[in-house]
């Protein structure tokens, strides 16, 4: 980043301190008052040119045109991936990009200095056992798959301290964001096997890696078109043994890798009923077991309740040959509950395969997981997919906007957190993308020793109160001031 340019001291300013250190006109009245003249400027020149210094940094890293690659004129001149505000202030581009940018890690890398970028960077994604996150060195095939196939691949590490009686358990988790393969149009078992095309070179990459765990984002087989309540759509669901997961059984086999496939399960033993449901993978092709999404949403589009209700298998943890793991399917990570239930059952790594829209939760998609992950000690992986999905037939949610086609923008942004409250940077908001984890799983007792966070709570109060509060007759322990409706004059 260019330096700041100091403003230029004033001639009296100079004047007066060159006169300054015994001249016969120092002990005048008016050499006393322009000392301290002379002081107070020179204090409002330093508080003026800091105040410049820190604007322009600012200007440099928030200023829309400064930040867009490209010049004014060729950004008005494609009007079909932007739009411009009247006032010429806003531009929103419609690519689902940061202003050209796949993220706002990468922002700030391109906007900054690198020691400014280096704090920035330690503030938003924390420190791993005292140091920033190391990165993999990507297999070249994975490399080549990345760049053929025009997906994101990222790879971070993280580490645990040293300990005397145990080995590091260090595991290699992928996960992936992607975008639907064709238009909602389509015929649907076209749509899907596009899909599956569309995916195979992506964990293909991740299979060449080295990758132990895999997660995919929330119904991955299929459009996010639970917004349109259409039953059409029902077509996609399919059994826990169905074409999805033997689709992903092969690449299991091939590469002795756990996937975690989140799909729309149709129940054929109990009434042909239909769940939103995670499918465990074992690394040798097996089907561990599956969990069905425990919260459904009422908000905004997400009218999923049309088609699936809330999950009955609890909060089940799967012990696998790489590690004990949960899933937490999307609109979970809003219940701390939920996150608590997957711990207290021994969870050391919990996924949140998601699918969900800038304008209703993109501010929230930062803080949830890594809190969940501070919270319970153990390490959290958040999938979001990508992209925007038009639906043939305009509908409304009785929210009052008007009648529309699609969800929103999928803003992708994958990312893993670390109990120690580090976590790497997140995916592209834009482009499919595979981002590669190790973690040393010695890191979760560490930090439960740590913090004593299981020690100190008070699950026994907890207890009572949730007890009492499921109860019909249930007062909330509110203790009001006496004086709380005394006038006062």
């Amino acid at each position: 980043m260019r330096s700041c340019r100091r403003t230029k001291t004033p001639s009296f300013a100079v004047e007066a301190k060159e006169n300054q250190g015994g001249s016969p006109t120092s002990t005048s009245s008016y050499s006393r008052i322009s000392d301290r003249c002379t002081r107070r400027s020179m204090k409002n020149i330093s508080r003026r040119s800091e105040t410049i210094c820190f604007c322009r940094v600012a200007c440099r890293s928030f200023q829309i045109h400064k930040l867009d690659p490209r010049t004014k004129e060729e950004r008005m001149e494609s009007k079909d991936d932007e739009i411009f505000a009247e006032n010429g202030k806003t531009e929103i581009p419609k690519d689902g990009s940061v202003f050209g940018f796949d993220s706002l890690h990468r922002l700030l890398q391109s906007s900054l200095s690198p020691q400014l970028f280096q704090e920035v960077s330690r503030l938003l994604l924390g420190l791993n056992c005292g140091r920033a996150l190391d990165t993999i060195a990507i297999p070249e095939p994975a490399k080549s798959l990345s760049s053929k196939h025009d997906f994101d691949l990222q790879a971070f590490s993280f580490c645990a301290e040293k300990e005397s009686l145990r080995e590091p358990r260090i595991v290699r988790v992928g996960v992936i964001q992607n975008s639907i393969a064709l238009p909602t149009t389509a015929p649907l078992l076209d749509q899907k096997r596009g899909i599956f095309q569309k995916l195979t070179p992506i964990i293909e990459a991740a299979g060449s890696s080295g990758v132990n765990i895999l997660c995919l984002q929330e119904a991955w087989m299929m459009p996010f078109a639970f917004c349109t309540r259409e039953k059409k759509w029902c077509e996609f669901s399919e059994p826990v043994d169905g074409e999805s997961t033997q689709f992903l059984q092969d690449f299991a086999r091939k590469y002795n890798m756990v996937i975690i496939s989140p799909i729309l399960e149709r129940d054929e033993k109990h009434g042909q009923v239909i769940w939103n449901t995670a499918v465990i993978i074992g690394n040798h092709g097996n089907i561990i077991g599956k969990h069905r999404k425990n919260h459904i949403p009422r908000v905004g589009d997400f009218n999923e309740s049309t088609y699936y209700m809330e999950g009955n298998t609890g909060h089940p943890v799967f012990e696998t040959a790489f590690g004990k793991i949960a899933v937490n399917i999307c609109y979970g990570r809003h219940h701390p509950l939920n996150w608590l239930a997957f711990g207290l059952n021994g969870a050391e790594i919990v996924f949140n395969p998601s699918a969900t829209v800038g304008e209703l939760s993109e501010p929230m998609w930062p803080i949830e997981a890594r809190n969940a992950a501070i919270a319970n000690s153990y390490f959290v992986c958040s999938i979001n997919r990508v992209g925007t999905e038009i639906f043939p037939n305009p509908f409304t949610s009785g929210d009052g906007k008007p009648q529309h086609a699609d969800f929103g923008h999928f803003y992708g942004s994958s990312y893993i957190s670390s109990p120690d409250s580090s976590c790497t940077p997140s995916l592209s908001r834009h482009k499919d993308g595979l981002l590669i984890s190790d973690m040393d799983l010695n890191l979760c007792r560490q930090l439960k020793d740590k913090w004593g966070f299981r020690m100190t709570a008070r699950y026994e109060i907890y207890a009572d109160l949730l007890a009492r509060y499921l109860k019909p007759d249930f007062e909330p322990q509110v203790i009001s001031d006496p004086l709380l409706n005394k006038k006062t004059f």
